[in-house]
This record gives structure tokens, C-alpha cells and sequence, in this order.
């Protein structure tokens, strides 16, 4: 049976996100199911499943976007946990932080580390 992109999609999601991942699109399910399989079909069974880049960098560039972008918190959350299952370290999340603020300034980055002290 060949595997579809919702398929490729949660495989990638369990391997970032674990069951943290799971949960978010489980609760979509009650308010906007399509919205959870937009995600797991495009984000990580289209753009996650690219050549070309790890886990890792992936997860660095998303950070970094998350917090750039602001009043993402609840994403960030989810890709902080994320980022330190495909082998980030604190240490390293920090910098990418800590790298954004002649870009976006402190309060996006003060709101990052936040968000991560709760998860460290």
C-alpha cells in the first residue's frame, strides 16, 4: 500500500512533536478537522519531508520564524518541545533566540524565553 501524505505527515509529526503533536491535532478534530489535516498533509507530510534539510535545521528555522512572526506562543511551545526531541539543546534554542534580537527586537525574544523556561 503506498504510503499518502497523511501518512508521511504523522510519521514526521510523531518524530518532532511526539504525542504533544498528536494532541494538537486531536483537538482540531471537534471544531476544524480539515485545519489538522491541512497541517499534517502540507506542513509535515509536504514541507517536512523535503530533501535537503535535518530535522534539526528544520526546527531552528521554525523557531526562529515563530518568534519573529509573535503572538505565537502556543506554536512555539509545541516547537520548542519539538525542537528538543530532534536533538536541539537548550543551550542552542537559546541562541536562536538570542540571534533574532537585532531583527525583532527583546520583547519577541523575552516572550520565546519565556515559553521556554517553562519547558525547561
Amino acid at each position: 500500500m503506498d504510503k499518502t501524505r497523511f501518512d508521511t505527515g504523522m510519521e514526521n509529526l510523531r518524530k518532532i512533536d511526539g504525542a504533544g503533536g498528536e494532541a494538537v491535532i486531536r483537538s482540531l478534530a471537534p471544531i476544524s478537522p480539515d485545519l489538522g489535516t491541512y497541517i499534517v498533509e502540507f506542513a509535515f507530510g509536504d514541507i517536512y519531508a523535503r530533501p535537503g534539510l535535518t530535522l534539526q535545521e528544520r526546527e531552528t528555522i521554525t523557531l526562529a520564524s515563530l518568534l519573529t512572526a509573535g503572538g505565537c506562543e502556543p506554536q512555539l511551545e509545541v516547537h520548542i518541545a519539538g525542537a528538543l526531541n530532534v536533538g536541539l539543546t537548550q543551550e542552542t534554542i537559546i541562541e536562536i533566540f538570542l540571534q533574532c534580537i537585532p531583527y525583532t527586537g527583546f520583547p519577541g525574544v523575552l516572550n520565546a524565553v519565556a515559553v521556554a523556561k517553562k519547558l525547561f
